[in-house]
């Protein structure tokens, strides 16, 4: 009893210390309350609001048609230009794709010449470019075959696309909820090395070496206090800002998501004690720290998925708790599932974290011997 009477007193240290530091409250505060705001408008991997310019030498019916067919949110209205200033501007940047429909275009489809329209696009702008090029292609061959009223009656059944989670397609739902979780990882291995840094320079450490409390408490009463004010603004900012005000449905229990990233956050704030016992200083906390996060991010499945990464990079990365996370938080949020479902993964992060904290309490002990 004595030693969990001390720990709360820590923990109850820890969280006051926390919730001191203004610079940090702004971060957790812009991170879970603003951020996923950002992610949500800012970033999208679907066609959006694209703008279009075109080359009408044509000016028939169907060139109209077909200049009329793309509408927002797609696409922006289509606006006429002169062929002299089409390069340019399309240097400038003023349009992502330019259109040259060519003369007598539907004079020759009548007469089954098999005229082409052309389609530049700005490849800087990658992914609508890709994308939207795909989109126009779909959009005018339907709009020529209902033109001239073309039948595809050749195949003995029609494909209908239905999606269950996320039917409009829309790629801001996915990145805000994984930027949650990204949240979750950089902050639990920030604040927690930031927390034994303080120490460190703020000569406190040293206070806390002559009173009778064992290396196992002071490093579990930093991973608890930090991980429990993570753990309450990441369940806010999930209910509150991605589910009622953006307005992302949770399909699943936004309860055994907590526990879930509960077990995580032990996991990862083991490993900011481990990173804090090999820099000394802030900045070089901040060095060690950002690569590392780099490499858990990109290799978590969150923005590229694991299984189109080389077979040698997956194996590696079975290591990673965020890759485990990130389908836990899949598996809860998007489809749904329940306890059974993630049980097996929720164990595999608890396994590391056990590992993690024998390693990061090994290296502390051996930086309070040498203070």
């Amino acid at each position: 009893m004595q030693f969990f009477q001390t720990l709360w007193q820590l923990i109850f240290k820890e969280i006051r210390s926390l919730l001191g530091d203004k610079v940090m409250v702004l971060l957790i505060m812009v991170m879970f309350g603003i951020v996923p705001f950002v992610i949500h408008e800012g970033i999208k991997a679907e066609v959006d609001n694209a703008t279009v310019g075109v080359i009408d030498d044509d000016r028939s019916a169907l060139s109209y048609r077909l200049r009329q067919a793309l509408l927002p949110p797609y696409f922006k209205s289509v606006i006429e230009v002169e062929r002299q200033s089409a390069e340019l501007q399309m240097e400038q940047g003023q349009f992502i794709f330019l259109l040259d429909i060519p003369p007598n275009f539907e004079k020759d489809l009548i007469a089954g010449r098999d005229p082409k329209i052309q389609v530049a696009t700005d490849a800087t702008a990658m992914t609508i470019a890709s994308g939207g090029a795909a989109y126009i292609e779909q959009i005018f061959r339907q709009e020529i075959a209902e033109y001239f009223h073309i039948q595809n009656n050749h195949l003995p059944y029609e494909v209908v696309i239905r999606s269950h989670y996320n039917p409009n397609g829309d790629s801001s739902w996915y990145s805000t909820v994984m930027q949650i979780v990204n949240n979750i990882t950089m902050l639990s291995m920030i604040l927690v090395g930031a927390a034994v840094i303080r120490e460190r320079e703020h000569s406190t450490l040293e206070h806390l070496l002559v009173m009778p409390i064992d290396a196992t408490q002071i490093a579990l009463s930093k991973i608890i206090a930090n991980a429990l004010v993570i753990l309450v603004a990441a369940v806010l900012s999930m209910y509150f800002v991605v589910h009622l005000s953006i307005g992302i449905p949770i399909n699943g229990s936004l309860a055994l998501f907590a526990f879930a990233a509960i077990v995580y956050l032990f996991a990862m704030t083991a490993l900011g004690i481990l990173a804090a016992t090999l820099a000394p200083t802030m900045p070089q906390l901040a060095l060690l720290i950002i690569p590392f996060l780099i490499i858990i991010q990109l290799t978590s499945g969150a923005m590229t998925p694991v299984e189109s990464m080389p077979v040698i990079v997956q194996k590696i990365v079975a290591i990673n708790p965020a890759k485990h996370f990130v389908a836990i938080t899949q598996d809860i949020i998007f489809r749904g599932t329940g306890w059974a479902t993630i049980a097996p993964k929720v164990l595999i992060v608890f396994i590391m974290g056990i590992v993690f904290l024998a390693l990061a309490l090994f290296r502390f002990r051996k930086m309070l011997e040498q203070q």
